[in-house]
């Protein structure tokens, strides 16, 4: 097993970490690992249930166009922007 070694500890951050330890009935070591062990697992759920709602938003839009009307109506609704008729004689 691997160990691991933090220094420069608040004495306010190690008094909470030894009494959350003592109420778990755990020696500080077990206490850090068992908060480190849950913090990772819920980033990990967190990260799941963030991928569950995304891929619940796929195939979720629905038109009745075919590819040529949506590109038709993209393309309609563009605006012209000013930058095209403005010379350069750069580009021209």
């Amino acid at each position: 097993m691997a160990n691991l070694q933090v220094r420069d500890i608040d004495n306010r951050l190690y008094e909470s970490l030894k009494r959350r330890a003592e109420l778990e009935h755990r020696s500080i070591s077990q206490e850090v690992v068992m908060i480190i062990e849950n913090h990772l697992k819920r980033d990990n759920l967190e990260s799941e249930i963030q991928t569950q709602e995304f891929l619940k938003l796929t195939n979720s839009w629905h038109d009745n166009k075919d590819a040529k009307e949506i590109i038709s109506d993209i393309r309609s609704s563009r605006s012209r922007n000013k930058r095209s008729r403005i010379t350069d004689e750069l580009f021209d």
